[in-house]
């Protein structure tokens, strides 16, 4: 474990690692050579922004923080750099005019991978749009070239290969249906809406040696 910090309740210190649902353990991707972030949902003027563009001359922060995986285990002290998400929320503000109602963001990763979060979690001062980890640009492994990263909330929020944002004026589940809850918060164990905290954490401890094995056989 890294020194002076605590694992939340049911979780274990492993190393980050490429993880996710098991079926998309096997997709496949392709960093485009000029990546796009699409914008669309309850906005004005839905649009496409070149992510070199979309970046260019905004803030640049770096933080230390944890990864838990709803699966039980947690990476610690990682590294991130890249831009704060409220800063890229307020120039793409400007451009796509959002509905004044909006209160969740439907982010989606170049794989297919959908999560929502809500509006006031998304732009918290510690989520990032992430570029490195640990000092080097992102790996494909790790989400390149765009990883949202939401610490406070567990690992299906921190959606990677980031590629479109869709404001929504209520939930919708992403790709983990039934078993993503609408906030993720790791403080309060919301693993899931389905169950309570605790037994939704022996349940997806029983199952990470299988889905870690798929990844690992990829």
């Amino acid at each position: 474990m890294v020194e002076g910090r605590k694992l939340p309740p049911g979780q274990h210190a492993a190393e980050l690692e490429r993880f996710g649902l098991p079926q998309f353990a096997r997709r496949d991707v392709a960093t485009p050579a000029h990546p796009v972030l699409t914008v669309s949902g309850v906005v004005r003027h839905p649009t496409q922004l070149d992510l070199e563009d979309l970046l260019d001359g905004l803030p640049h922060h770096e933080q230390r923080s944890d990864l838990h995986c709803v699966t039980t285990w947690s990476a610690l002290g990682l590294v991130w750099s890249g831009v704060r998400l409220s800063d890229v929320a307020q120039r793409i503000s400007e451009v796509v005019c959002p509905h004044p109602r909006a209160r969740w963001l439907m982010a989606t990763g170049l794989d297919g991978f959908r999560s929502c979060l809500k509006l006031d979690d998304a732009l918290a001062d510690d989520v990032m749009i992430a570029t490195c980890l640990d000092g080097v640009a992102l790996s494909q492994a790790h989400g390149s070239p765009l990883r949202l990263v939401a610490p406070a909330q567990y690992g299906y929020k921190s959606v990677k290969h980031l590629i479109a944002l869709e404001y929504r004026l209520s939930y919708a589940a992403g790709s983990a249906g039934f078993k993503e809850h609408p906030r993720g918060r790791v403080g309060r164990e919301e693993r899931s809406r389905l169950f309570p905290g605790p037994v939704w954490r022996r349940m997806w401890a029983g199952a990470l040696p299988t889905v870690r094995r798929r990844y690992r056989a990829v």
